[in-house]
């Protein structure tokens, strides 16, 4: 069978939990099922701008095919100032008003649309829930939809302009357990056809010690957290906290954040932000660091929370994130902080015991092996593909 997947932006260098997972299913399901895939998409890279970053055209990428389309209109750069007053009364929009909201948004690319009208696939599968294309694309589809939705708890997602996608389509897939919840509060879904499908994870290489050398820690002890340094993500207000706990514990444990540099922290002799970095260096950096902190509220999967987990250590994580607090709880394999002085007491827990990281870690792994492993990810949703095109 033949699938088109619609998502905003694609490829290797595109940095982010949705498009990730995009990327890794559809090269997974090329490489270990009959499934053909083929991938609806922009020339955009960075989601703030939708600025172009690839040619149009058509490519092969790890055996996956990608059409790559032109944004006509990409972020507004006052999208967030205009945009707060539409989802202060998300529910009470008019359609008029819900579609210029997602026109702010971006990125609107009318021919990925009408690549979706024209697909000879068996069902078109659309990822995620809160941008111009998806909305765009099950409005054009002419077979069956497989809508990811990628839910947060957050103001978009009570716009009634969302409501057919999740309502109406063949079937639904969910990173997590409580992405399923979620959305069965907001919308009729319950009795919806639905896969919980999570991610597949491998471990790759990467030393700990070199990747260590090569951001400059020079044998010091540090935390780390992975993905876009963005005040969306927490990563301020781990900062903050990180900073206080420094006052109250001096001593050589630091901070180290990896990737996209979205917004700027301040300068703190020990945080280290060491902006995008190579695959080696960020495996190396998960074995050699003492815990993994996960800041962020908002989480549909966080799959650099499993590879914590098969690099041999704990996590930390934000007690507000029901999807990652979901993984801690399920697996044992890690702690979490509802505010400062959770994040305090976690924080010298881990510091000062080497046999409770150990076991944290152990747990992790187990329950990883247990449930997201590739390619039995890919054959499940083979199977939930073919149901919902039948």
């Amino acid at each position: 069978m033949k699938v088109t997947a619609v998502v905003p932006r694609y490829g290797a260098e595109v940095i982010g939990g949705c498009e990730s997972a995009v990327r890794e299913l559809s090269e997974w399901l090329v490489k270990d099922t009959e499934v053909e895939v083929e991938i609806l998409t922009t020339t955009a890279s960075d989601s703030t701008t939708w600025a172009e970053h690839y040619a149009p055209g058509t490519t092969e990428e790890a055996g996956v095919t990608v059409h790559r389309f032109p944004v006509t209109s990409g972020r507004a750069p006052d999208c967030d100032t205009r945009g707060a007053p539409l989802l202060a009364r998300a529910k009470h929009l008019t359609v008029a008003e819900q579609r210029h909201w997602l026109e702010l948004q971006g990125p609107v690319a009318p021919a990925l649309v009408d690549a979706v009208a024209g697909t000879d696939a068996d069902v078109v599968a659309i990822h995620p829930y809160l941008f111009w294309p998806d909305v765009a694309a099950y409005d054009a589809a002419r077979v069956p939809v497989v809508f990811h939705p990628y839910a947060h708890d957050e103001a978009p997602l009570r716009l009634p302009l969302f409501a057919p996608l999740f309502e109406e389509s063949a079937g639904l897939v969910f990173q997590m357990g409580a992405e399923r919840r979620l959305c069965e509060r907001r919308f009729a879904i319950a009795a919806r056809r639905a896969l919980t499908l999570g991610l597949g994870v491998v471990a790759a290489p990467g030393d700990a010690s070199e990747a260590a050398a090569a951001v400059g820690l020079d044998g010091r002890p540090y935390l780390l957290c992975i993905g876009r340094v963005d005040d969306g993500k927490g990563t301020r207000l781990l900062f903050d906290w990180f900073a206080a706990y420094k006052e109250r514990r001096p001593g050589p444990l630091a901070l180290v954040y990896a990737g996209q540099v979205v917004h700027e922290l301040p300068a703190h002799p020990d945080v280290i932000v060491t902006g995008l970095v190579t695959e080696p260096v960020k495996w190396g950096l998960l074995r050699g660091t003492v815990a993994l902190v996960s800041p962020s509220a908002n989480e549909s999967f966080s799959l650099v929370v499993l590879e914590a987990w098969v690099s041999g250590v704990p996590v930390v994580v934000n007690g507000r994130c029901a999807v990652t607090r979901e993984h801690c709880e399920r697996s044992g394999g890690g702690l979490w902080f509802d505010g400062y002085a959770q994040f305090e007491a976690v924080v010298d827990r881990l510091a000062a015991d080497d046999d409770l990281r150990v076991a944290l870690a152990q747990r992790g792994a187990a329950y990883v092996d247990r449930s997201y492993r590739w390619p039995t990810i890919a054959r499940r949703y083979e199977a939930f593909l073919e149901s919902c095109a039948g």
